[in-house]
Protein backbone atom coordinates (compact mmCIF):
# COMPACT_ATOMS: atom_id res chain seq x y z
CA UNK A 1 0.00 0.00 0.00
CA UNK A 2 1.01 3.94 -0.72
CA UNK A 3 2.10 5.16 2.27
CA UNK A 4 0.64 8.75 1.13
CA UNK A 5 -2.61 7.79 -0.27
CA UNK A 6 -5.21 7.68 2.70
CA UNK A 7 -6.90 4.37 3.92
CA UNK A 8 -10.63 4.83 3.08
CA UNK A 9 -12.52 3.20 5.73
CA UNK A 10 -16.58 3.17 5.92
CA UNK A 11 -18.64 2.63 8.80
CA UNK A 12 -22.49 1.89 9.20
CA UNK A 13 -24.74 3.36 11.92
CA UNK A 14 -27.42 0.60 12.43
CA UNK A 15 -30.03 2.01 13.96
CA UNK A 16 -33.05 0.22 15.65
CA UNK A 17 -36.77 1.00 15.85
CA UNK A 18 -35.62 1.82 19.65
CA UNK A 19 -33.54 4.44 18.23
CA UNK A 20 -30.13 1.94 19.78
CA UNK A 21 -26.82 1.89 17.34
CA UNK A 22 -25.03 -1.12 17.00
CA UNK A 23 -21.54 -1.27 18.40
CA UNK A 24 -19.24 -4.43 17.71
CA UNK A 25 -15.27 -5.23 20.05
CA UNK A 26 -12.65 -5.34 18.13
CA UNK A 27 -11.42 -8.43 18.15
CA UNK A 28 -8.03 -9.47 19.39
CA UNK A 29 -4.88 -9.96 17.01
CA UNK A 30 -5.88 -6.73 15.42
CA UNK A 31 -5.12 -3.33 16.24
CA UNK A 32 -7.28 -1.61 18.95
CA UNK A 33 -8.47 -4.73 20.17
CA UNK A 34 -11.57 -4.77 22.44
CA UNK A 35 -12.15 -1.47 21.45
CA UNK A 36 -16.02 -0.67 20.22
CA UNK A 37 -16.52 0.31 16.91
CA UNK A 38 -19.03 0.78 14.72
CA UNK A 39 -19.05 -2.00 12.18
CA UNK A 40 -17.64 -1.67 8.68
CA UNK A 41 -14.13 -1.64 7.01
CA UNK A 42 -11.62 -0.57 4.63
CA UNK A 43 -12.62 -0.02 0.85
CA UNK A 44 -10.79 -2.41 -1.20
CA UNK A 45 -9.22 -0.75 -4.52
CA UNK A 46 -11.19 -0.35 -7.23
CA UNK A 47 -14.50 -0.33 -4.68
CA UNK A 48 -17.32 2.64 -4.15
CA UNK A 49 -17.50 2.74 -0.69
CA UNK A 50 -21.17 1.93 -0.43
CA UNK A 51 -20.23 -1.53 -2.20
CA UNK A 52 -17.17 -2.11 0.52
CA UNK A 53 -19.95 -1.42 3.25
CA UNK A 54 -22.47 -3.55 2.07
CA UNK A 55 -20.09 -6.39 1.63
CA UNK A 56 -18.14 -5.90 5.23
CA UNK A 57 -22.20 -5.63 6.72
CA UNK A 58 -22.32 -9.07 5.00
CA UNK A 59 -18.84 -10.43 6.28
CA UNK A 60 -19.37 -9.01 9.80
CA UNK A 61 -22.82 -9.08 10.63
CA UNK A 62 -24.76 -11.42 8.27
CA UNK A 63 -26.97 -8.61 7.33
CA UNK A 64 -28.02 -7.58 3.49
CA UNK A 65 -27.99 -3.88 3.12
CA UNK A 66 -29.55 -2.05 -0.42
CA UNK A 67 -27.26 0.97 -1.16
CA UNK A 68 -30.40 3.24 -0.63
CA UNK A 69 -30.54 2.07 2.92
CA UNK A 70 -27.21 4.09 3.29
CA UNK A 71 -27.65 7.63 4.32
CA UNK A 72 -23.89 9.40 3.96
CA UNK A 73 -24.03 11.43 7.80
CA UNK A 74 -20.56 12.21 8.37
CA UNK A 75 -16.52 11.56 8.53
CA UNK A 76 -13.79 11.74 10.18
CA UNK A 77 -9.78 12.28 9.26
CA UNK A 78 -7.04 10.61 11.87
CA UNK A 79 -3.66 9.67 11.49
CA UNK A 80 -3.29 6.26 11.90
CA UNK A 81 0.73 5.93 12.80
CA UNK A 82 2.68 6.31 8.63
CA UNK A 83 -1.03 6.34 7.26
CA UNK A 84 -3.70 8.46 7.52
CA UNK A 85 -7.46 7.53 7.52
CA UNK A 86 -10.67 8.94 6.26
CA UNK A 87 -13.27 7.41 8.03
CA UNK A 88 -17.00 7.36 6.45
CA UNK A 89 -20.03 6.95 8.32
CA UNK A 90 -23.50 5.78 7.17
CA UNK A 91 -26.64 5.89 9.17
CA UNK A 92 -28.64 2.74 8.04
CA UNK A 93 -32.17 1.86 9.72
CA UNK A 94 -33.31 -0.76 7.34
CA UNK A 95 -32.08 -4.41 6.66
CA UNK A 96 -32.64 -7.84 5.90
CA UNK A 97 -31.39 -10.57 8.79
CA UNK A 98 -30.10 -10.41 12.45
CA UNK A 99 -26.94 -8.86 12.88
CA UNK A 100 -24.46 -11.71 14.56
CA UNK A 101 -21.15 -11.28 15.68
CA UNK A 102 -19.71 -13.17 12.98
CA UNK A 103 -16.13 -11.88 13.36
CA UNK A 104 -16.21 -10.03 16.40
CA UNK A 105 -16.27 -11.58 19.80
CA UNK A 106 -19.44 -9.06 21.14
CA UNK A 107 -21.88 -6.68 19.21
CA UNK A 108 -24.69 -4.87 20.98
CA UNK A 109 -26.75 -2.23 20.74
CA UNK A 110 -26.81 1.29 23.21
CA UNK A 111 -28.10 4.43 23.45
CA UNK A 112 -25.94 7.32 21.22
CA UNK A 113 -25.52 9.14 24.81
CA UNK A 114 -24.48 5.43 26.40
CA UNK A 115 -21.41 5.76 23.36
CA UNK A 116 -19.54 8.38 25.68
CA UNK A 117 -19.07 5.11 28.39
CA UNK A 118 -17.77 3.02 26.09
CA UNK A 119 -13.82 2.68 24.87
CA UNK A 120 -13.62 3.15 21.59
CA UNK A 121 -11.21 3.96 19.03
CA UNK A 122 -9.80 7.71 18.13
CA UNK A 123 -11.49 8.54 14.99
CA UNK A 124 -15.07 7.06 16.47
CA UNK A 125 -15.04 9.56 19.42
CA UNK A 126 -15.67 12.95 17.54
CA UNK A 127 -18.35 11.02 15.87
CA UNK A 128 -20.94 10.44 18.51
CA UNK A 129 -22.31 13.80 19.18
CA UNK A 130 -23.11 14.46 15.36
CA UNK A 131 -24.69 11.00 15.52
CA UNK A 132 -26.80 11.67 17.92
CA UNK A 133 -28.03 14.82 16.70
CA UNK A 134 -28.95 13.06 13.42
CA UNK A 135 -30.62 10.24 15.14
Amino acid sequence: MDKGKPLIVVAAALIDGDGRVLVQQRPQGKAMAGLWEFPGGKVEEDELPEAALIRELREELGIDVEKACLAPACFASESLGERHMILLVYICRKWRGIPQALEAPAIRWVRPLDLHGLDMPPADKPLIGLLDALI
